[in-house]
């Protein structure tokens, strides 16, 4: 799934309209923790016979036959679920999930053909683990074949989750329902009742009921459809695979498709609702491209005859990898050749490409819990680089892959963070492991372990992986397993990394020397939290290396963790890349002559941060002042990072940061340029919140000041690659935003004559957002764009006018936009989470965005779920730019309030530990700041 904002087109920028927050839910009540000694009660007073959140193992299901039969019109179904079982010890109770699904009838099969005895079952419910018992009146017999056959009804899901109702309106204004599922983590039980856990895979046979008006498609291709009454069609599917339950997925709809084949034969289509399917085009060309490199990376056939791609006009989270029908946000899937952006195509590419490796990643192989759930997501978001930079190399993916590190980093450095694998239980839990650290950090330690090992021996090593535990579940240390053996040993492979170091010079003679014990190594990047800090000090041809655990906050205590840290790094001597393996605190190295500078993690491919004693940081600064383009644009744009990182946490004084970043000025590429104002940015914001107007304002002139000539360079076009558009989009954005007027002045011409011409004139994709943000800074401009936002078909489009309405300095139309976004009617509930978050961007608005987070937060909670990753994007964007004490006395006050109801969630802890960092840095930094600003430094500019 794709889950959690994916912050493109720019990190963690604050003024931006990220044009697709994406976000993952699903759906239960409040939970009661699992007691191992108490006896629960059932709901009707009696015994529950089992206490634990997890199911009973000794009940094995081998396979479903399911009938769904969805009412559009009471919005209601009703099904009848046979679960063939089998016993590996005697027990007359079987547990297994179901939430709020109202059984009618249950029996049990006993035996197989026509010799099968039937008999009632009692049903016991249990609704705080969502879970139901069915008692037999005599113990199962271990290895014989059962059936269990079950009644239900319930009314679809009104969440984004479960099996729920979406609705759309047609170019006439007619609105059409439809019905869809959504059953990660823990939500096929609310469609139908199972072995709802990732380990209990089985085969699944499913049928649906439909008007003759509608559609249905499942995982796997239609077989016959069948008349069973007088408007009334039961559509039969063919028996998928072995696979867990929550990849299981039905939609019934009046969708249309497009379809083409891959080279092996595999028909893939695209759905969509009638007046979109012409914007079909795009991920149905990249879907088939994909599907044909996994197949050929993986020397591994996709198993089923068809993989669909769904577009769900109502989707939480950004996609859903369901095995033969993926099923996506419209904005994750739908390409407007005339109106979409160039960072829609990205990302409507790079989620493709995500869903599709989880096939592999995630479906063929699936993790054994949720506590791994790494596996499956760190996995596929990696697969995301490596495929896209073969498939569509003109989308330059590498440089917006390596964003994402510092993006975990941020929240790995907090003491609130986790390892990558990490115990989990309750639903909560479940959902908080969707974050940047199984996400973004397992991708970028799979990276670091590729670029330790080697393109060929990485790929081998997974290889390996997926043929040995097909249609199986596995576990952390299985992954390490397959990769231990993998170096090639007849020497005529041409690789770099760890199976070639005796390729390398003497330097890296620690590196060939290691032992290649991939699972301890790993196991120290997914079994403890956060990332190393190296702190690199030269002596003549000595380079003397530490390692200590990075972290923010004051008075953390030191954990004592040590990795085992795969340096790489360059010199003013040598600019191809030397390798040494870190496995102590302290050690070593020597080179071959002294140097004028070295620069450690090259190209950024190691999960790590690094400090430059003495005058490190000057000669790198004095580099990047000089000649800037010697080291690359990722070795740039991590200097940036890692400078800000240090200034946090004491070890090197804002001033030198900032002065590292006046090279910008000379910058032209998208990564530095990126990661220099998400480092900018935040300060001015936290100023904003502090009410400090005068050295705000002078430290806004500045960036523009920075970036003058880059913003002025800009052609207010469409032409370039991907990532120049990029650039061209948010530094445009930036630049009218900070009201420097040769931009506004051009933006108003522009959004003059779109309004005149009623919205029909076509103004180019990437300069759109900067003339729609200006343009909503009048009541006239804002109500046309809102007028516009309702006829617009164009996803991207949509995006523009949200993200634009939500720059107004009106506190009552922000107001109105957030109570109305949260009504759902003309905005879709699914886009809440990215209003509330870019109105507590604003200025203006943010008090008014914690007002409705604190006086709406059990709706909130009802509608995406505790634990969710929308619900810490809401929590986390309405309140960590929070700067001082008062702010942070509120926020403590108002979640310990709410006690079981998310003073717990992990993104609470985040959001105060972030207030409590801001507030230490704005005290220790901001007059430092104002003198640096004062000090003759707009001069150099």
């Amino acid at each position: 799934m794709i889950s959690l904002p994916i912050r493109w087109p720019i990190g963690t920028m604050s003024f931006l309209l990220v044009p697709l927050f994406i976000l993952l839910t699903v759906s239960t009540p409040s939970w009661g923790q699992s007691s191992d000694n108490t006896s629960p009660k059932a709901s009707d007073g009696t015994l529950f016979p089992w206490n634990k959140m997890r199911l009973p193992e000794h009940i094995i299901p081998v396979h479903y036959d399911l009938m769904i039969h969805a009412n559009l019109t009471t919005l209601t179904f009703e099904g009848t679920t046979a679960i063939e079982i089998t016993a590996s010890r005697p027990t007359s109770a079987i547990v297994l999930h179901s939430n709020h699904l109202q059984i009618s009838k249950a029996t049990l099969k006993k035996g197989a053909g026509e010799r099968q005895s039937e008999e009632p079952l009692r049903v016991l419910e249990y609704p705080p683990h969502e879970q139901i018992a069915l008692l037999a009146h005599e113990p199962l017999v271990v290895g014989l074949p059962y059936t269990v056959v079950i009644d239900y009804a319930a009314n679809l899901s009104k969440t984004f989750h479960g099996f729920y109702k979406s609705t759309y309106r047609t170019k006439e204004g007619e609105v059409r329902i439809l019905a869809s599922t959504q059953f990660e983590p823990i939500a096929a039980r609310m469609a139908f009742p199972c072995f709802d856990e990732p380990a209990f895979k089985a085969s699944f046979l499913i049928k649906i009921r439909r008007e003759p008006r509608h559609l249905a498609i499942s995982n796997m291709p239609l077989v016959k459809s069948v008349t069973v009454a007088e408007g009334l069609i039961e559509d039969h599917f063919d028996v998928t695979v072995k696979m867990s339950t929550y990849l299981v997925a039905f939609i019934i709809s009046d969708f249309k498709s497009v379809s083409k084949m891959t080279k092996s034969g595999v028909k893939v289509s695209v759905y969509a609702v009638p007046d979109k399917i012409n914007q079909a085009d795009y991920a149905l060309d990249a879907a088939v491209t994909l599907l044909e490199f996994y197949e050929d990376y993986f020397s591994i056939p996709y198993p089923l005859p068809k993989q669909d791609l769904a577009a769900i006009p109502d989707f939480q989270a950004g996609a859903m990898e369901n095995w033969g029908l993926t099923t996506y946000r419209e904005s994750s899937l739908l390409f407007d050749a005339e109106k979409s952006s160039a960072s829609s195509k990205l990302g409507i590419t790079l989620t493709v490409s995500h869903e599709l490796a989880h096939q592999w990643f995630g479906n063929l192989v699936t993790m054994e819990w949720w506590n791994d759930l790494w596996l499956n997501e760190g996995f596929a978001k990696f697969m995301e680089f490596v495929s896209v930079s073969v498939t569509h190399p003109e989308l330059k993916v590498e440089e917006h892959f390596f964003g994402k590190c510092f993006d975990a980093m941020e929240v790995d450095a907090l003491n609130s963070s986790h390892p990558v694998s990490t115990p989990v239980e309750d639903p909560a839990q479940i959902r908080e492991m969707f974050d940047d650290v199984s996400y973004e950090k397992g991708a970028c330690i799979l990276n670091m372990l590729r670029d330790y090992l080697s393109a060929d021996a990485f790929k081998s090593g997974i290889v390996q992986y997926l043929q040995k535990y097909s249609y199986k579940n596995t576990k952390n240390e299985d992954l390490w397993n397959s990769m231990a053996s993998v170096c090639p040993t007849d020497g005529t492979q041409n690789m770099d990394g760890f199976c070639s170091a005796g390729q390398h010079s003497s330097s890296s003679s620690h590196w060939q020397q290691a032992s290649l014990d991939v699972k301890t190594m790993m196991n120290t990047w997914t079994l403890q939290k956060g990332f190393p800090l190296i702190t690199v000090t030269v002596r003549g041809r000595n380079v003397h290396m530490k390692q200590e655990h990075y972290q923010k906050g004051s008075g953390t205590a030191e954990t004592g963790y040590l990795w085992h840290v795969p340096l790489t790094f360059i010199t003013s001597k040598s600019n191809s890349a030397q390798r040494f393996l870190l496995k102590t605190k302290t050690d070593v190295l020597i080179l071959p002559e002294e140097v004028e500078w070295i620069k450690f993690n090259v190209g950024m491919n190691g999960y790590y941060i690094v400090h430059y004693e003495d005058d490190g940081w000057d000669s790198l600064t004095g580099l990047l002042q000089a000649t800037h383009t010697a080291i690359s644009s990722n070795d740039r744009a991590s200097l940036i990072n890692s400078a800000f990182q240090l200034v946090s946490i004491g070890k090197l004084p804002i001033e030198k940061a900032l002065d590292l970043t006046l090279y910008l000025k000379h910058e032209t590429e998208i990564m530095p340029v990126f990661q220099g104002l998400n480092e900018l940015i935040p300060m001015y914001k936290l100023m904003e919140k502090r009410e400090m107007n005068e050295v705000e304002t002078q430290f806004k002139a500045f960036l523009i000041r920075l970036l003058r000539d880059l913003i002025d360079k800009q052609t207010w076009t469409d032409a370039g690659s991907v990532s120049e558009r990029m650039l061209r989009s948010q530094l445009l954005l930036l630049a009218c935003v900070r009201k420097y007027q040769p931009c506004v002045q051009r933006a108003e011409g522009y959004f003059r004559e779109w309004k005149e011409a009623d919205g029909n004139l076509r103004l180019p994709n990437d300069v759109t957002l900067a003339v729609f943000a200006v343009g909503a800074q009048t009541p006239e401009g804002w109500n046309f764009l809102y007028k516009k936002y309702q006829s617009s078909l164009s996803s991207t489009e949509k995006h523009q006018i949200e993200f634009a309405l939500c720059t107004s300095q009106n506190e009552e139309k922000l107001r109105w936009l957030i109570d109305e976004s949260f009504k759902g009617d003309v905005i879709k509930t699914q886009e809440f989470p990215d209003i509330l978050r870019a109105i507590g961007r604003n200025p203006v608005g943010y008090p008014l965005a914690w007002q409705f987070l604190r006086e709406n937060w059990n709706e909130l909670v009802e509608k995406f779920d505790l634990g969710s990753p929308a619900i810490a994007f809401m929590v986390m964007g309405t309140t960590n730019q929070f700067s001082t004490r008062a702010w942070l006395e509120e926020v403590k006050g108002f979640f310990s309030s709410l006690k079981e109801n998310g003073s717990q969630l992990r993104c609470v802890q985040q959001t105060i530990e972030t207030i409590e960092e801001n507030i230490r840095w704005m005290d220790k930094n901001f007059d430092k700041i104002r003198l640096w600003l004062q000090n003759k430094k707009l001069e150099l500019l």
